[in-house]
């Protein structure tokens, strides 16, 4: 079956969009690139601090109450509908749920081909982009790094501890194009 989703997942700081952005240059197709990044920005502010929404520990520690839940059930669909449409569509995601998370996404993209990558980086590098970008709450690379991949199952995985973007796209990009 051919390749309408690729479906990235790794903790904060590892790399996705980055990844996501070069897969885009790489692929020779259009494909749009969504991430959960993309669906806190556009809720409401009120959400990304309440424990109705999204709430992010001093710890780094990330909790999501019934109104995030209802708005990622129906962002999920709405991505998956895209899918479904025809459009080419690059998830990137952090499994919180590790297992359940990918089920969620198996669920909504039945029928379609999708190519799940685990995108790993080791924790102590994690942390200092994580500093480096400046807009993360201290210590969720470290909290996510290992949690996100508990019982994902992937058809490849990237570890960008050492390993440029490109670099991932490219490996990704020759399992979507065989």
């Amino acid at each position: 079956m051919t390749t309408q989703v690729i479906v990235l997942n790794g903790g904060s700081s590892s790399g996705k969009s980055g990844i996501a952005r070069c897969l885009q240059a790489v692929l020779p197709d259009a494909w749009l690139a969504l991430g959960v990044d993309t669906l806190i920005e556009a809720m409401p502010a009120s959400l990304r601090a309440s424990d109705a929404g999204v709430e992010f520990a001093a710890d780094g520690g990330v909790s999501v109450g019934p109104q995030f839940q209802a708005l990622d059930a129906a962002w999920t669909a709405g991505v998956a509908a895209m899918a479904h449409a025809g459009a080419r569509v690059i998830i990137d995601d952090v499994f919180l749920g590790g297992a359940a998370s990918q089920r969620r996404w198996q669920k909504a993209l039945t029928g379609l081909g999708v190519l799940w990558v685990g995108v790993r980086c080791e924790s102590a590098v994690a942390v200092g982009r994580e500093l480096a970008r400046g807009d993360r709450v201290p210590g969720m690379a470290a909290l996510q790094a290992e949690v996100v991949h508990q019982g994902v199952v992937y058809d490849l995985v990237v570890d960008t501890t050492h390993t440029e973007s490109l670099v991932c796209a490219r490996a990704i990009a020759a399992h979507v194009l065989r």
